[in-house]
């Protein structure tokens, strides 16, 4: 496993610019837009395409095309993994450029189903609303051509052991949209809103664009050379019979998505800009070190899959498994006790005021606490597409929609936009739960129980944690007053403190993966260094 540790350091340290780089997009999103409509209705609107960078790249297609291009390579060599990528990316260029067709001139009739809206009374501001996000999805739908094609590269990349490009990729999207965005709102570029929010969707369209060529000349650099190609091989057709099930799966989140997206538009003008900045925050520990453990082991466990070695793949689960926990648990009490003078000083500043940092902070809470959920979620997934069985995750996924679509309308009137949050946990709790029994059922000796007493311990390691930062912060806020530097102050001492209590109480409790973490650590500090 050393040369995964060293992938996994890689891509945590590409991810982790990314990810930072993301919080400093939606910082000045809000900086420029505050919470008001304009906001909501532009996440709104690159939620469709954005869900299809999540879906493809994480979902549907790298969960079909990396075991198959694995089988490719190991039987064909690289002509005939190379062949498959042109196969499938000419296939993906037509279905999503149709798909795309298809998208605007459905969002071109919103006007059309305004008019409508009279006759179910909704009210006037929620019409506005939906009209903007309307509007702005338009503009943003070609994005989704690119980053599909953009998946696909990524995906043949990872199968070659080569992680960097596809970690880099977001890094091109959010450069675009904080240059775009800054030019227009600082240096001069445009003086309105509405010209700001359309230099900042012409940044989302350019990142895009960067997303798909950077991986592709870095597969070129393998030897693959790009040919159109709307053949339907063996291996393709092996690879769309193992994403049907997926995409109708995918289909389910992305409704589940959009629907949750336009009930936020029902409920207020903030609702969907704050769900999407906690949303934001929970993304630093999964994206900086969740996404790379799963990206770097579900390679290698496809591989034993395919070799038939179920010791090694349970290995290899149970090793990403407990460091995905060691880290993210003490990630979600961290949230948790800290969540207001983070949001304050990551978020308050221009359009966005003391209100909706107090607005947001029940939001995060809640959130936080289905972290180590959402992270599991993530690798257990991966266990189902390295043994090609991607029915499960679509039953896991319908259950999900059922529990948060039922829980948003019932949990949104009393509680507003933490009902909408509660709803998103329970349902991602209920996922994880499904999935795991499914998992063990089929393979015990992936169970949680290997890994249960360690999970004990790293519990109880966080709440000691979580204790001290917490009082820490109780005494400070106490005796300061809350200005930026202060909350900066704060935040640095604390969350050093936290560290420092927990990982002391990881070696004092002996907690399996202490030493892989530590490894990790020290690669990703290494290339910052």
């Amino acid at each position: 496993m050393s040369t995964s540790f060293k992938n996994i350091g890689v891509v945590a340290s590409a991810t982790m610019v990314s990810r930072v780089l993301g919080l400093g997009r939606d910082m000045l999103v809000t900086a420029v837009f505050g919470t008001f409509s304009l906001a909501s209705a532009f996440y709104t609107a690159f939620t469709l395409p954005n869900l299809f960078r999540r879906l493809l790249g994480e979902g549907a297609l790298t969960a079909a095309f990396v075991p198959t291009l694995t089988e490719e390579l190991k039987q064909r060599q690289r002509a005939g993994a190379f062949a498959l990528v042109n196969e499938v990316a000419s296939w993906l260029f037509v279905v999503s450029g149709a798909v795309v067709a298809l998208g605007m001139l459905v969002f071109l009739q919103a006007d059309w189903f305004a008019g409508q809206a009279g006759q179910w009374e909704v009210e006037p501001a929620t019409v506005k609303r939906w009209l903007e996000a309307a509007d702005l999805t338009v503009i943003l739908f070609p994005y989704l051509v690119c980053v599909s094609l953009a998946a696909a590269f990524s995906a043949a990349l990872q199968t070659l052991h080569r992680f960097l490009e596809p970690a880099l990729s977001p890094i091109w999207l959010n450069v675009s949209m904080l240059l775009m965005l800054g030019g227009a709102a600082y240096a001069g570029w445009s003086d309105t809103t509405d010209g700001r929010m359309l230099w900042l969707c012409g940044g989302a369209l350019l990142g895009g664009f960067l997303q798909m060529t950077v991986p592709a000349a870095a597969l070129m650099q393998e030897g693959w050379r790009p040919r159109f190609i709307l053949s339907r091989s063996e291996p393709l057709r092996q690879m769309v019979r193992l994403m049907a099930p997926t995409v109708f799966g995918s289909a389910i989140y992305l409704i589940n998505m959009a629907v949750s997206r336009f009930i936020g538009l029902s409920l207020n003008d903030s609702a969907v800009t704050v769900l999407n900045l906690a949303t934001r925050l929970m993304e630093l520990p999964i994206g900086v070190f969740t996404v790379a453990v799963s990206t770097v082991v579900f390679p290698l466990i496809a591989k034993h899959a395919a070799a038939g070695d179920w010791d090694s793949l349970a290995s290899s689960y149970r090793k990403g498994m407990r460091l995905i926990l060691v880290i993210n648990v003490p990630a979600a009490v961290g949230l948790m006790v800290l969540s207001l003078p983070i949001i304050r000083l990551l978020f308050q500043r221009g359009e966005f005021k003391e209100a909706d940092s107090l607005l947001m902070q029940p939001v995060l809470v809640v959130f936080a606490l289905g972290l180590p959920f959402l992270s599991f979620v993530n690798i257990v997934l991966r266990a189902f597409y390295a043994q090609k069985d991607t029915t499960t995750p679509v039953h896991a996924a319908l259950l999900s929609f059922v529990v948060n679509l039922g829980l948003s309308f019932a949990l949104m009137g009393p509680f507003g936009t933490v009902g909408l949050a509660i709803a998103s946990n329970v349902a991602v709790v209920v996922q994880a739960l499904y999935l795991q029994a499914r998992l063990v059922r089929r393979r015990p000796n992936l169970g949680f129980r290997h890994v249960a007493f360690d999970l004990v311990k790293v519990i109880g390691a966080s709440a000691i944690m979580g204790g001290v930062v917490g009082g820490g912060w109780w005494l400070w806020s106490g005796r300061f007053a809350a200005t930026k530097t202060l909350d900066a102050l704060a935040l640095l001492v604390l969350i050093s403190a936290g560290v420092a209590v927990y990982g002391a109480l990881m070696w004092a409790l002996k907690i399996e993966g202490r030493e892989e973490l530590g490894a990790i650590i020290g690669r990703f500090r290494a290339k910052f260094s």
